[in-house]
């Protein structure tokens, strides 16, 4: 391997507190984290509350604009500990990051749109690495590879059904027509999609015998479509299965993780953990 570049002692501790779970700094401040998150995911939704707005609306957006400016500061301090801040900007939890912070900066010019903070409850998911739940790590690493796996059986699935809905919804405007409440072929079409889910709104339905039957048929069929997708993941998880153990480590480079528990480099990057 090819030797690393100097890493700032600052920079190393920083990203050994702010990635890491595996020393009492480290997990003290995702705990830390895990309770300023939930607290304000409670204020965004107190806020939504009349009542409540009304007589602490003040108070509850200082608080909104404390904890945004508090995610703001540990989203860069994030960024200025990794050794390439652009991959951890377009990970996952980078871009939840983000999002976590943005809504309430678009608020000052679109309004309503610091209620979409609550994708904050996103990042409730690095509980998994402070409470050492490494086996919800190793399930969470299968599902990803069975649904990338699955993801051209899908895509076909969905096209496939795409299409009978478009020949079933043109066959019902043809059948019942705009009188019976069918006024266009996309109309006709949400019905057909409402009917094969099987979720029947009933503000729409046929009213003659042939629509009526063709109705029933496309129920029938909703009922067998249901378990493709289904079958199709349940095929790949069992394919996904591994037996390998997986660590809560963090790359410094790459700031991915999901690594062996007996790694000794990252398997995305190369660099050394």
């Amino acid at each position: 391997m090819p030797e690393q570049p100097h890493i700032a002692p600052w920079r190393k501790q920083l990203h050994e507190i702010i990635f890491e779970a595996d020393t009492p700094a480290g997990k003290l401040f995702d705990v830390v984290l895990i309770g300023t998150i939930l607290s304000s995911v409670t204020v965004v939704m107190l806020e939504s509350v009349q009542s409540v707005r009304a007589e602490y609306g003040t108070l509850l957006v200082n608080l909104e604009w404390f904890f945004t400016i508090l995610f703001t500061v540990e989203y860069f301090l994030r960024l200025s500990c990794v050794r390439q801040p652009s991959r951890y900007a377009t990970s996952f939890f980078g871009v939840v990051d983000l999002l976590a912070i943005l809504p309430t900066y678009l608020s000052l010019f679109i309004p309503g749109t610091r209620y979409l903070l609550v994708i904050r409850l996103l990042r409730i998911l690095r509980v998994f690495r402070v409470l050492k739940l490494v086996n919800y790590l190793r399930e969470i690493d299968v599902l990803v590879r069975a649904l990338r796996a699955s993801r051209r059986k899908i895509v076909v699935f969905l096209f496939t059904v795409l299409t009978m809905v478009v020949i079933v919804g043109s066959l019902m405007y043809f059948i019942e027509g705009e009188e019976n409440g069918f006024t266009s072929i996309p109309r006709s079409i949400y019905w057909a999609i409402v009917t094969l889910t099987t979720v029947g709104y009933g503000d729409i339905l046929p009213l003659t015998v042939a629509g009526q039957t063709l109705a029933a048929f496309i129920m029938i069929i909703g009922y067998g479509i249901i378990a493709v997708p289904t079958g199709i993941v349940t095929a790949e998880l069992t394919r996904a299965e591994i037996t390998t153990s997986v660590s809560s480590q963090h790359c410094s480079n790459c700031s991915r993780e999901g690594h062996s528990v007996d790694a000794e480099y990252c398997k995305f990057c190369g660099e050394r953990l």
